[in-house]
């Protein structure tokens, strides 16, 4: 078959999330739009398990034929390999980006009755009072996980760490009193500080979130290297013909460029925006190396 009758059928594009959920949500978005752009259905298969591992070993075994896709978050990339011994994909050699498309910040937020309305203020309580403070995260070994300890390695202090088996109940218990202090996406904390239900004390993205201007970066507080967000990436299996990659890559730019695509991400809480697929490489190749660090110092370990 000639490469430049590519696609002459649907297109899988696995989603290593149960339905439902924010990264399903995206996954359906994009897989919607990619379509009009490649004239064929683009087929959402969700295969979740094992921190995205299960998805993503499917299609680092599948052909490379731009017929099998993985769209994933960080998790799957570069934070599972910082601290699992053994995985049945590699991060780098298994795959090759197409393009980040997404991005999610994460926040750090604390319950309204803490005496704490920033670092200044946090730093000060948990040095006076070592192991007194405990944060959430919804899960050992997730993004909030690692920013958290990234954070607190930048500000010099400790906080105990308590995983949930998710947001929701973690954010259920910050807002109870259960716990003080918790580190979540910019998604799942809009709705409840809108609220009032909890305060946010910075984000750890590079830049203040458009969702929440008013919230200040560790890096501008004065803690630069506590900065982590969470990415989108679509990725095929490593071995694509380059006339393939190529289509696919202008087609995902298009898709993100989309006014309705943009539109749906923002209503979710991500921002869109589309980074080609040798920055995303490069990307990837140089916050590996970072992620096993971070793992090493505050002995983070999957669940």
């Amino acid at each position: 078959m000639a490469q430049d009758a590519w696609p002459s059928r649907p297109i899988t594009m696995v989603v290593p999330f149960p339905p439902g959920g924010g990264g399903d949500a995206q996954g359906r978005l994009l897989a919607l739009k990619l379509a009009e752009k490649l004239g064929q259905n683009v087929i959402v298969d969700n295969r979740p398990g094992a921190g995205t591992a299960i998805g993503a070993a499917y299609v680092a075994n599948a052909k490379a034929d731009g017929y099998t896709l993985l769209m994933s978050s960080a998790s799957t990339f570069t934070l599972n390999p910082a601290i699992r011994k053994t995985l049945p994909y590699d991060p780098v050699k298994s795959f090759e980006p197409i393009g980040i498309v997404s991005r999610v910040g994460l926040v750090m937020l604390a319950n309204p009755n803490v005496p704490v309305n920033n670092l200044k203020e946090l730093v000060a309580a948990a040095k006076a009072a070592p192991d007194k403070y405990a944060y959430a995260s919804f899960g050992a070994g997730t993004s909030s996980h690692f920013a958290a300890e990234m954070a607190l390695q930048a500000m010099g202090i400790r906080l105990v760490h308590v995983p949930y088996k998710g947001s929701g109940p973690a954010m259920t218990d910050l807002i109870g009193g259960q716990v003080p202090f918790s580190f979540d996406t910019v998604t799942a904390a809009l709705p409840q500080i809108k609220a009032g239900k909890v305060k946010a004390i910075a984000v750890t993205t590079a830049r203040r979130s458009a969702l929440m201007p008013g919230v200040p970066t560790f890096a501008e507080s004065g803690f630069p290297s506590a900065v982590l967000d969470s990415w989108g990436m679509v990725v095929a299996p490593r071995g694509l013909p380059p006339a393939v990659h190529a289509r696919l890559e202008k087609a995902l730019a298009e898709t993100v460029a989309d006014p309705a695509v943009r539109k749906g991400f923002a209503e979710q809480g991500v921002e869109p925006g589309f980074i080609g697929s040798a920055q995303a490489a490069a990307q990837l190749e140089a916050e590996l190396p970072l992620m096993r660090a971070v793992a090493v110092r505050a002995n983070i370990q999957p669940e």
